[in-house]
């Protein structure tokens, strides 16, 4: 049978607890994600705008690693970052960290997510500040990742970056459809990540795994310096209504989706993911906790902004983004509310008659919580009491 996450970690978080020391944001992340849309979190009214019908449904847990509330987080930020994205071409580069680090990353992850997004903005802004390459102040969107396709532990960045910055007083665009070239782009960003690493070394703000000794992590960074790092500049997108969809699906939907998960029985979870290799869909079987091992290591820290702006885009320069829009005119690409949620709900599985109105048809919205459960939030999508 088809799974989902929530029964996954039903079956299998207690035993998987059992027999280590977890951090209290991963069990209580279990906690929201075993009793998300259930009675645990109290319920909430919804009727029909014109009064043919109300019903009860079950709260929220609204975690960002929820499955379940991920999609209700989709939309409103698509529409957001459409609105804020500039009308030119945009450009999506990746930065790896290379996997021997890995085991400093688990000792370390809030530091190392901070030194990353360091290199990574001073790369960026750095390369494209220079006349050489483009002389301007680009905009950038950034976010981290932690998962591979199948779960598995790897730690990038995903950049969306302007086609072209501010230069004084007008737009420069970049020349020839060419945002930097990526061997530059690998060295530079390479150089500032191993240099962020070893300046917090010295100040003894980083915490050595069992496995590594002075030597030997020192060692392991002369070697990473003389290998090439895994650095990826895209062609250029024309537009921004995909670019939106596609960063909101990827950064706000969490490491798996419900719609992913195939199976779970005696022998384990059963889930698909695309092969990068080939671009093809394959399937992955896992014991119940190994493959709950692997959701846990993608569980943010609260608190932590997994997704920052640089540059034009930073928070705080709304009134320059506006001038930088003025002088592009209106030859971009306006992203209507409509036109960004029709691709998303199309692609959403867990569309449910139950919050439509039988009569009219009308989607059915919140009236009030009901008293007596918890405060959760009702959740956009909703599932009904029984």
């Amino acid at each position: 049978m088809r799974a989902t996450l929530q029964q996954v970690f039903r079956r299998g978080f207690d035993a998987y607890a059992r027999t280590r020391r977890l951090p209290r944001h991963v069990t209580r992340a279990a906690r929201d994600i075993q009793q998300c849309r259930s009675a645990a979190c109290g319920r909430h009214l919804r009727a029909c705008p014109d009064g043919h019908t109300a019903r009860i449904f079950y709260n929220s847990c609204r975690h960002r690693a929820c499955p379940q509330c991920s999609h209700a987080r989709i939309e409103p930020w698509v529409e957001a970052r459409a609105q804020q994205l500039l009308p030119c071409d945009h450009y999506h580069v990746i930065f790896t960290v290379p996997h021997p680090l890995e085991p400093l990353w688990h000792r370390n992850r809030a530091r190392m997510n901070d030194l990353l997004f360091r290199a990574a903005r001073e790369t960026l802004l750095e390369l494209l500040g220079d006349p050489k390459y483009l002389g301007a102040r680009p905009g950038v969107l950034a976010a981290l990742h932690t998962w591979g396709r199948t779960l598995s532990f790897h730690p990038h960045i995903h950049a969306l970056v302007t086609g072209g910055g501010w230069h004084g007083q007008a737009f420069k665009a970049v020349r020839n459809g060419f945002l930097l070239p990526f061997r530059v782009v690998r060295s530079l960003f390479r150089g500032k990540f191993v240099a962020a690493i070893r300046e917090a070394l010295a100040q003894q703000a980083l915490v050595l795994p069992a496995e590594f000794s002075d030597t030997k992590l020192a060692n392991l960074l002369r070697r990473l310096e003389r290998q090439p790092w895994n650095v990826h500049v895209s062609e250029r997108y024309a537009h921004a209504l995909g670019v939106a969809i596609y960063l909101g699906r990827y950064l706000r939907g969490g490491p798996i989706a419900n719609s992913r998960l195939l199976g779970l029985d005696a022998d384990g979870v059963r889930f698909r993911y695309t092969d990068h290799r080939d671009g093809g869909s394959k399937e992955m079987r896992l014991p119940v906790e190994h493959f709950i091992q692997r959701v846990v290591w993608h569980i943010p820290e609260p608190g932590k902004h997994l997704i920052r702006y640089w540059g034009l885009y930073a928070r705080g320069n709304a009134a320059w983004l506006a001038e930088v829009r003025d002088s592009l005119g209106p030859q971009g690409v306006t992203l209507r509310s409509s036109r960004v949620r029709a691709p998303l709900r199309a692609s959403d599985s867990r569309v449910q008659p139950e919050r439509s109105c039988p009569v009219c048809g009308q989607r059915l919205v919140f009236v009030r919580i009901i008293l007596g459960g918890s405060a959760r939030a009702p959740p956009l999508a909703a599932v009904p009491s029984r």
